[in-house]
């Protein structure tokens, strides 16, 4: 399965990724790998930006890179899918014609996780913007999800907590699948088993969330 991690810039979703593929393998005992964002990696290449016509290809080689990986492991976390090079092209160029592509990508994920704009943002040195894009990005992704009946988690919180909410998002989709080799997935279901998958437009707290929930089941 594939678990996709995507968002706006500095917010921790390398750090995310790698953490939890560590995590879920060290706790499942399945085979667990971070696929790092080849868009990141095309740029410190090239040591420049990618241009408008380079935005597909750049978008079929994310996803090249991640199906490869899913052939030879059990549960691929990827660090952003060609949905953040849709939303990019969209931001920069005004192009939405990565999207579909994109969209037929995301499907194949067996779930979504979106990092919160909740961290402090850390200049890199090399290609980020800055601050000021990292709520059109996040709008924008969010858009594209939600006009495509995509479900997605928000994952928020500083160190540890970002990734105790990251376990809590995914669970739900592990507990689904078949438990392999005798009971590796006991702490796994010792969690919200249950608990949804949900989408929250006021904020990325999850109380908000978990309270918005709870007045929809009771019909408010």
């Amino acid at each position: 399965m594939i678990i996709a991690i995507v968002g706006a810039e500095s917010t921790g979703k390398t750090v995310l990724s790698q953490a939890l593929a560590d995590r879920l393998a060290a706790e499942t005992g399945l085979r667990c790998t971070a696929v790092p964002e080849w868009l990141r990696l095309w740029c410190e290449r090239e040591q420049r930006v990618p241009s408008q016509d380079e935005q597909r290809a750049i978008a079929q080689e994310a996803w090249t890179r991640i199906d490869t990986a899913q052939r030879a492991n059990e549960v691929v976390v990827a660090d952003t899918t060609p949905l953040m090079v849709a939303v990019y092209s969209l931001l920069l160029f005004d192009d939405d014609a990565v999207v579909p592509f994109a969209i037929d990508c995301q499907r194949h994920c067996a779930a979504t996780l979106l990092t919160a704009v909740d961290l402090t943002w850390v200049a890199d040195g090399l290609f980020r913007d800055g601050p000021q894009v990292q709520r059109p990005v996040d709008e924008i992704t969010r858009r594209l999800l939600g006009e495509h009946g995509l479900a997605y988690s928000v994952v928020g919180g500083v160190g540890a907590t970002r990734l105790e909410r990251a376990i809590d998002a995914v669970t739900p989709v592990f507990a689904r699948t078949a438990t392999p080799r005798g009971g590796l997935f006991t702490r796994l279901q010792q969690r919200d088993v249950a608990q949804p998958t949900w989408i929250c437009t006021k904020c990325d707290a999850p109380d908000c969330e978990h309270a918005l929930l709870r007045r929809r089941r009771g019909g408010a």
